[in-house]
């Protein structure tokens, strides 16, 4: 059985629980409190990646992932996701089309919607046809921020 580890980050938007496994990191969500940490090297990288993302230094996350939950369909929506450059977005249409499958853009937003690893995989970076902020697990104030944050140390 594989051992989870977890570590927590204090961000400007909120705490981070980071999950690893000794593959990869298995999750990335905000919540309400700070639990106990049990980090690996893993985890104890992705804490340093996220304080540099945070403090603008770093637009690309050179991690290990672990996708331990989610379909081959919402695993080719994550890796699409993680095309879309730092300060840049793209709708949901955009990587519907990316992936090869057009007509897919409600199930892109479903899989888009249940991102275990948001920020590494830059699903704040998905934005409605017109360009409106729509849909964020984390909130919309929070992929507001991120956004902002993203085109402020472009």
């Amino acid at each position: 059985m594989n051992e989870i580890f977890k570590g927590y980050y204090s961000s400007p938007i909120g705490i981070i629980e980071v999950s690893a496994d000794n593959q990869g990191i298995t999750s990335l969500y905000f919540v309400d409190t700070l639990g106990i940490s049990e980090n690996n090297n893993l985890i104890s990288k992705c804490l340093t990646q996220l304080d540099e993302y945070f403090k603008g230094f770093r637009k690309d996350f050179e991690i290990t992932l672990s996708y331990k939950f989610g379909t081959e369909f919402q695993h080719k929506v994550w890796n699409a996701l993680k095309n879309i450059s730092y300060g840049n977005t793209c709708s949901y249409k955009d990587i519907a089309i990316a992936i090869g499958n057009e007509k897919a853009v409600r199930a892109v937003g479903g899989a888009n919607n249940k991102n275990p690893l948001s920020i590494i995989i830059p699903c704040h970076r998905v934005v409605g046809m017109n360009g409106k902020l729509v849909g964020y697990g984390g909130g919309l104030w929070r992929k507001e921020w991120l956004l902002e944050h993203e085109n402020k140390n472009k």
